[in-house]
């Protein structure tokens, strides 16, 4: 029935089966393909995303660990610390793998000098640990303005070799050696702006995820500032 209404309205099943979308493996392919035709520049740029996958996997799990705080943790730190059980408190602040309990313990181990003392060295620990956090962020974050350069010089490189062939060519230019120089040119291209896109977005990312730590690390610190001061409040 279908093939008479089709012969009756006078449609062509070839045209059909050229409308067919490709499957997952012609797509693959095209893509292999495509990279290859970006030529050697295509080399960099596979690094350059490897790597930035690399950082961001570790960035996010290691910030992901970093904010896991316990929510009775400065709590107790406050029982510890008025009932005098100054070892315990050091004890608690060393089972919590945080940066904030890092900052804490550093804290609880001057107890009984000045307190300007104290926060020096609570705010000089806070520097170290925004630093560990921060590791490998400058790296996503040259692979961001980089990548794109380095698509652009592809970009740049396949031009100059397609007006180099068609200058070699004479009277005999052919539009393929113009399209093909072309062709590589825009893999190229595309390809930088995928591994930069991913990287600026990737560093954004990480970098908002850590300004939230930063806030509860001030937060702490000024909580746990403030619990100081309370016995001489008393």
């Amino acid at each position: 029935m279908i093939i008479n209404i089709l012969t009756i309205n006078g449609v062509d099943m070839t045209d059909a089966v050229a409308q067919i979308p490709p499957t997952s493996e012609q797509l693959s392919f095209s893509l292999i393909e495509m990279a290859f035709k970006g030529g050697w520049i295509m080399l960099p740029l596979l690094a350059l995303s490897i790597l930035t996958l690399y950082i961001f996997g570790e960035r996010w799990w290691a910030i992901r660990k970093a904010s896991q705080i316990d929510e009775n943790f400065m709590r107790n730190i406050h029982d510890y610390i008025h009932e005098g059980k100054i070892k315990a408190a050091v004890n608690l602040c060393q089972t919590q793998e945080t940066p904030i309990a890092r900052l804490i313990e550093k804290g609880v181990e001057r107890i009984g000098r000045p307190l300007n003392d104290i926060q020096t060295a609570v705010e000089n620990m806070g520097n170290l640990e925004v630093s560990r956090l921060e590791k490998g962020l400058p790296i996503l974050a040259t692979i961001a303005g980089g990548a794109p350069m380095i698509g652009f010089l592809g970009t740049v490189i396949g031009m100059i070799q397609a007006f180099y062939n068609m200058s070699q060519a004479g009277s005999n230019v052919d539009i393929t050696l113009l399209s093909g120089g072309i062709y590589t040119a825009m893999v190229t291209t595309v390809a930088g702006l995928i591994v930069g896109i991913f990287a600026y977005f990737g560093y954004n990312y990480l970098t908002a995820r850590i300004d939230n730590i930063v806030y509860k690390m001030e937060s702490n610190t000024i909580e746990f500032m403030d619990l100081l001061h309370e016995p001489a409040n008393k």
